[in-house]
């Protein structure tokens, strides 16, 4: 995974955040599991009520596709790493990103099938909590279409039969039509910037543990004397092709 002495730092979005953790820390489904590690928010709960947040926006938003619940990064380091204790690189590497980011973390330490690619999964919020959650009352009856969003009469969330769309919902008067435990998404988490500024955090953070100078890292520069090779996704159609072009870049 890493090419010459580029580090392999890659960012993806995720549609089912609790999935995803649940899949990356379940000894169950990873056959070389080393550690987990947690921020201290980072409970079962918040990363329902960030799922649940998230999908109310996206829906009242109209927006096509699949609604991004979270974000990760998968961080490639040495083998020379296995020498370090499981659980301390684990935390390092999390509470780093945690410190400069304020946003909680859930991640877990790999070897893939080979045991040729040592690795962190590093789940994070683009969410923070409040310090004290947001509750609405309802003064009137509330309706709200298949989107979650706010219609002014009920006629309007009704089918021709005078019933109740699927999708739609009444909330009464005197009860919480909103309430909210986490902020805005942070708009400086889908910057280009961030993440090349993440890549630099974390491979200083591997330069300065590594035990040899021919082990030290760089972030892979866009326009330098390197090419850039591509990462071959399980099933891709494209393999073969794509394999051969990473070879003559290699070359």
């Amino acid at each position: 995974m890493l090419i010459g002495r580029h580090s392999f730092i890659r960012q993806s979005k995720l549609s089912d955040v609790a999935g995803r953790i649940d899949y990356i820390s379940n000894p169950k489904r990873q056959e070389y599991l080393y550690a987990t590690y947690q921020t201290e928010g980072a409970t079962l709960e918040f990363w329902k009520n960030l799922a649940r947040e998230n999908q109310l926006d996206f829906k009242a938003s109209g927006s096509a596709g699949k609604c991004i619940e979270g974000r990760e990064f998968i961080i490639a380091l040495p083998e020379s790493f296995v020498q370090y204790r499981a659980d301390d690189v684990v935390r390092l590497f999390t509470e780093i990103f945690h410190r400069k980011y304020g946003v909680e973390c859930s991640a877990a330490l790999h070897h893939n099938k080979t045991k040729t690619n040592y690795h962190i999964h590093l789940v994070f919020s683009e969410r923070k909590m409040l310090e004290q959650p947001e509750v609405k009352i309802a003064t009137r009856n509330m309706f709200y279409d298949e989107q979650r969003k706010h219609r002014r009469t009920k006629k309007e969330i009704l089918d021709e039969q005078g019933n109740l769309r699927a999708g739609c919902s009444i909330i009464p008067k005197g009860e919480v039509c909103e309430s909210h435990t986490l902020t805005k998404k942070e708009e400086w988490f889908k910057n280009k910037a961030f993440t090349k500024e993440v890549k630099e955090l974390f491979t200083d953070t591997i330069n300065r543990y590594v035990k040899e100078e021919s082990e030290k890292l760089s972030v892979f520069q866009q326009g330098g004397v390197y090419l850039a090779t591509k990462k071959i996704g399980k099933n891709n159609p494209k393999a073969a092709e794509i394999k051969a072009d990473n070879a003559a870049r290699q070359e």
